[in-house]
């Protein structure tokens, strides 16, 4: 962490929860990370004036006294980037949970000198370098395997640049080992190994931001269907207690055709929280039918653990995802929750005695939103590989409030929304995805992939689709009031189709094999089916043939149906339906 500056005069002077203070100082610079007290906490310079130095505390500070040390690193508060980070489990700051549990036991003790990663561990590495060869920041000098998914590519930190003067043969190496050696313009060497810092607050730099053109398949038919999310997107997913938030981003972690997952466990339950470590741990990744940890990463801070780690948390996340994109992968980050994460922001700000804003919030909450979702993007790297961050951050407002604070400013920063409701939750419609007050502004973005990947017939099925439900949605307002039997035909065949859409189409089971993911392909041809039965029904109905004779057919629940009785491997079992539904409707005019 740089060099340490002890002096002698740096002592604690007040405490306030996670926020210490030092008197009559000027050996500290802003952002700076700091060791406090005897057990050396790990902190960070917040703010600083001619009195004091505050600074915020990334562990409990129970038992701190004034008058102990406060030693600084020069250095900002950094993440350790190496092999080693993929299937671990860390805290808010970057300590290994299964290591400090080790080593402490289940009650893990404050300070300790803990590293981020193993620095024992031997690494086969295969060096890519060679002497004489020119590398400038973002350049891949040596590949090594991290898991038996992900290959770890070491590359030059952004800012340095030189020739190569010598390199190592391909072998063992631990993570401080230097590898290869690099001469810099100015005549300095410096000593490449497999690891780098970075600050965990300041975006890493990339070549080029490239426009969204993509969709992050997921398989889930309401999102791919009806409100895609880009790969470099960010998407919102708010909802009140048990709407099914930490449900929906299991099912994007274990589907979406990210290549990395990084989940943050930012002030949930412990028990939520080691629920999701245990089933983590146990899923197997469809793809590869390997654990599904050989491409995931956990950050975990639960609601007992110190706030400030909590905020810090969510910028540990990004700047992991940030350096597996720069080696070319495609990143996504479940992050639960930022509600959470703006509480912990919330009570920061309140023992530094800042003014509030809206509900106690600070009035910087929405800055430091869009900070950490911009940093979402499809990029072309330093080294000329793409490679993407797309953010799906659940938001919990209390009691299902869609209009409080943070929601309202997370509204401003996405381009995604996918609203729970509460009532389809109780109602066991998962994903409880509310597709009235949800929206997605990556549609027309990603039309031209769909129309070419897919079928030209894409778009605009999903336009006939989401005008059923809008129509169904006006319908049930007049049923409400005065019942359905004053409906003309045409009206209540379009709440028959609407409810083959609910129930046939958007709800989803998560536990059954052919249903719990659905390729692209086969959402196409259910939508193809739901909509030629609503066209040839709506012919029949306006020849005279009345609603209740279509009912009879028992279509409408062979259509329900048909997501389970159609394997996603013989797709094509769904052409056969047109001419069932041409049949019977010919039945009965």
């Amino acid at each position: 962490m740089g060099c340490e500056v002890n002096f002698l005069n740096n002592v604690i002077f007040s405490i306030n929860g996670p926020v210490v203070k030092v008197r009559d100082t000027k050996d500290f610079s802003m952002m700076e990370m700091v060791y406090v007290g005897h057990h050396r906490l790990i902190g960070e310079v917040i703010q600083i004036s001619g009195e004091a130095t505050t600074i915020q505390v990334y562990e409990s500070t129970t038992g701190l006294r004034p008058g102990e040390p406060v030693v600084g690193t020069g250095s900002p508060m950094s993440a350790t980037l190496a092999p080693g980070i993929i299937s671990n489990i860390f805290d808010g700051i970057e300590r290994p949970l299964l290591e400090m549990e080790r080593r402490t036991g289940a009650f893990i003790e404050e300070g300790g000198d803990i590293t981020a990663l193993d620095e024992e561990k031997q690494w086969q590495v295969t060096i890519k370098a060679a002497v004489g060869q020119r590398l400038q920041g973002g350049d891949i000098y040596a590949v090594c395997p991290e898991t038996s998914q992900i290959e770890h590519r070491c590359m030059v930190p952004p800012g340095v640049s030189g020739v190569v003067s010598s390199v190592k043969p391909d072998g063992s190496y631990r993570i401080h080992d230097c590898v290869a050696v690099l001469q810099e313009d100015n005549g300095n060497s410096v000593e490449l190994t497999l690891c780098q810092k970075w600050p965990i607050r300041v975006a890493r730099p990339v070549q080029q931001r490239l426009p969204i053109t993509r969709p992050l398949i997921t398989g889930q038919r309401v999102i791919d269907a009806l409100f895609p999310i880009a790969k470099g997107g960010a998407a919102a997913v708010p909802g009140g207690f048990g709407t099914g938030k930490t449900m929906t981003q299991h099912q994007l972690a274990k589907w979406c055709d990210a290549d990395i997952i990084v989940y943050i466990g930012c002030g949930e339950r412990g028990n939520e929280m080691t629920q999701v470590l245990e089933e983590f741990s146990q899923l197997i990744d469809p793809k590869s039918q390997r654990p599904l940890t050989d491409r995931t990463v956990l950050i975990a801070n639960t609601s007992n653990m110190p706030v400030a780690a909590r905020e810090a948390s969510i910028y540990t996340g990004i700047t992991l995802a940030e350096y597996y994109r720069d080696m070319g992968y495609h990143v996504a980050i479940m992050a639960d929750s930022t509600s959470r994460w703006a509480e912990a922001l919330r009570e920061i700000s309140g023992r530094l005695e800042e003014m509030p804003a809206e509900e106690g919030f600070p009035a910087y909450l929405p800055s430091r939103l869009s900070e950490f979702y911009e940093r979402a993007g499809y990029m072309v790297n330093l080294n000329g590989s793409e490679g993407s961050v797309s953010i799906i951050g659940a938001v919990s407002p209390q009691g299902s409030d869609f209009s409080e604070p943070v929601t309202q400013n997370t509204k401003r920063f996405v381009r995604c929304f996918w609203a729970l409701d509460k009532s389809l939750a109780y109602a066991r419609h998962y994903p409880a995805i509310n597709w009235t007050m949800s929206y997605s502004e990556y549609v027309d973005d990603l039309a031209p992939w769909y129309e070419e990947n897919i079928g030209p017939q894409f778009m605009k099925l999903r336009g006939a689709i989401a005008g059923l439900l809008q129509e169904e949605s006006k319908l049930m307002e007049i049923v409400k009031l005065i019942g359905a039997d004053v409906l003309p035909d045409d009206q209540k065949l379009i709440i028959e189709v609407a409810r083959v859409i609910r129930v046939g189409f958007l709800q989803q089971n998560a536990y059954h094999a052919e249903d719990t993911y659905v390729p692209l392909t086969k959402q196409l041809k259910m939508m193809e089916v739901i909509l030629h039965f609503y066209e040839k029904a709506k012919q029949a109905v306006i020849s005279g043939v009345p609603v209740g004779k279509i009912l009879a057919t028992g279509e409408l629940d062979r259509l329900v149906k048909m997501k389970y009785d159609v394997p996603n491997s013989q797709i094509e079992l769904l052409d056969g339906y047109d001419a069932e539904i041409d049949r019977r409707i010919a039945e009965i005019q």
